[in-house]
């Protein structure tokens, strides 16, 4: 079977079940891959992340395979992917971040402000509560290690909002991701949990623009 990104994403439930039946283990592999790219380089916030723990839920209640395996390797995939966009921020996002003269930098400054932000309002606490805010979860970490953050703080952070952010998403896709209404609108479910824990992050990214906007 042929895959692509866009039917990925837009087709989840089929994807993944075409991964498993096709690929037996190697799916998990893929699933541990996409989350861990997702969470741990800072330039793949393009991959699909709540859905996807949605949609490995309800895989898991469809097919009846144990809901346990899947939070162990997800939760495992998100720390250790958070823990490597750290490193990468702490011992290259200086020199990653300095563009060369005639080109763009590697990460958007206007993300960087946002994230940066963020980071400064919730502290600590922005490391876990980023999980839930796409884009964002990408960028704090890589944030946080340029900041020279504590590692012991970032890690118990870091840990905490691995484990509830998967365990969340996955009980979700257990309990409801099988029902019939959600079964036969799933690509719209699936969107709409984009849109929705992304408007935060969208929402952030404007009101500033629109507070600087002189007075006539």
């Amino acid at each position: 079977m042929d895959f692509s990104l866009l039917d990925l994403v837009l087709h989840l439930d089929k994807s993944l079940f075409a991964f498993f039946r096709d690929f037996g283990w190697i799916a998990y592999a893929v699933v541990f891959l996409i989350l861990f790219l997702e969470t741990g380089v800072v330039v793949m916030p393009f991959l699909p992340g709540d859905s996807l723990l949605f949609a490995c839920g309800a895989l898991a209640a469809s097919l009846g395979l144990n809901p346990w395996v899947f939070w162990i390797l997800t939760t495992s995939a998100a720390i250790l992917g958070n823990t490597s966009n750290y490193a990468i921020g702490r011992f290259a996002g200086k020199r990653l971040l300095a563009p060369k003269p005639g080109q763009k930098p590697l990460i958007s400054e206007e993300h960087l402000q946002q994230t940066h932000a963020f980071f400064e309002k919730w502290g600590g606490w922005a490391v876990s509560l980023s999980r839930f805010l796409p884009f964002l979860r990408t960028f704090l970490p890589f944030v946080a290690g340029v900041a020279l953050m504590r590692f012991g703080k970032f890690s118990f952070y870091n840990v905490v909002g691995g484990i509830v952010w998967t365990f969340l998403f996955l009980a979700a896709g257990y309990l409801f991701g099988n029902l019939p209404f959600v079964k036969d609108n799933f690509s719209l479910i699936i969107m709409g949990i984009v849109l929705i824990t992304a408007l935060p992050a969208l929402v952030g990214f404007l009101w500033p623009k629109k507070k600087q906007t002189p007075p006539e």
